[in-house]
């Protein structure tokens, strides 16, 4: 695979001598984007604006070949934040992903890495300007191999609020820690955005390019299975921006549950049981729907569809007791996310145990 690293005017290198005596590692934070317009200004914005020292941290901007004005859009915010900072701004890099997805663009990242600490960073989302520095805080304090935090869901419409309501909810996505969030320190089996050891990539390998999506799930996971630590520290949180109607939610959710049992597959294991819990949702419901028309009796479809509209109904309430606004959306959201992931997840037992 060839990658072009950039070299004009995107591109701006400094002495990193000249914060070594700090005895501060060097952070390479690695953003895989394609046509992030919307949202590239606030996410790079927040990367070039931590308060760890700018000359130990070099940014790797990895872009899927985008075809809006993602490019231009960097360009103008580095060379405004090389005015600004001169010599002491960060180094920042553009480089092509011809493939155009996320794990191609980790890979191409590492490959050119220099760091002693891998950050992933989203087109999508926003980070702190503290996150750099708890990162690598945690990492010393605990001796994990990973640190992390969790993810403050927000929308820009109203919809789009529901829909990162769900995604924070337990009844949207089970007990995952950097989703719903927690009150202490604790090991997980997954983060997102996650700072590596540079050495963990070099003990288990990259992100397998196969996983479109789940890639980092499956890189966690692969590193809990050799041995490795993650820790989620509730002092570390970043922002993610949900996806704003009900078809996006459900690509999403369905190749979530797609690509996970491709995960389960490569490792020979599951992670956690919730994962398997949209599945058996949806072969129950399926199943009881059948039995329903098969006996001409309605009463049957009711056996999974009654409690499991109650079981809605009581989330929607508790989740959006802030925002009554979103009570209507609520059951809606509730349902595409959890039958996207389910039918993705039987969608996926069938095409890869067939191939």
């Amino acid at each position: 695979m060839m990658t072009k690293l950039m070299s004009d005017k995107l591109v701006s290198d400094v002495v990193l001598g000249t914060q070594a005596r700090n005895g501060l590692p060097l952070v390479t934070v690695i953003m895989p984007i394609r046509n992030e317009a919307r949202y590239i200004e606030r996410s790079l914005g927040s990367v070039l604006s931590q308060d760890y020292p700018a000359g130990r941290i070099e940014v790797l901007v990895v872009d899927g070949m985008s075809d809006d004005d993602t490019r231009r859009m960097v360009q103008r915010i580095v060379e405004e934040r090389r005015r600004r900072g001169g010599a002491e701004a960060a180094r920042v890099a553009v480089i092509d992903n011809p493939a155009r997805t996320a794990p191609a663009a980790l890979n191409i990242g590492l490959q050119q890495a220099r760091g002693d600490v891998i950050i992933r960073v989203d087109g999508h989302c926003e980070i702190p300007p503290e996150y750099v520095r708890l990162c690598i805080d945690a990492l010393d304090r605990t001796g994990a191999d990973c640190a992390g935090g969790a993810l403050v869901t927000l929308g820009e419409t109203q919809l789009a609020r529901a829909i990162a309501a769900a995604q924070s909810s337990r009844f949207g996505v089970g007990g995952v820690a950097f989703r719903t969030g927690r009150a202490q320190g604790e090991y997980v089996d997954t983060v997102a955005f996650g700072a590596y050891h540079r050495e963990v990539f070099e003990r288990i390998g990259g992100f397998d390019e196969e996983l479109v999506r789940n890639q980092d799930d499956e890189l966690n996971f692969r590193l809990t299975q050799s041995g490795g630590k993650i820790w989620l520290d509730p002092a570390i949180s970043s922002v993610y921006y949900s996806r704003a109607s009900l078809g996006k939610l459900w690509r999403q959710y369905f190749e979530y549950g797609f690509y996970k049992v491709r995960v389960i597959q490569k490792r020979g294991a599951v992670a956690s049981w919730r994962h398997l819990a949209p599945g058996a949702f949806v072969l129950s419901l399926l199943a009881s729907l059948l039995l329903a028309l098969l006996t001409r009796q309605p009463r049957w479809a009711l056996i999974v569809i009654g409690p499991y509209a109650i079981a809605n109904g009581a989330a929607s309430l508790a989740t959006s007791r802030n925002d009554l606004r979103a009570l209507p959306l609520m059951p809606l959201v509730f349902g595409t996310l959890h039958v996207a992931y389910g039918a993705g997840f039987l969608w996926g037992i069938y095409k890869w145990n067939s191939r």
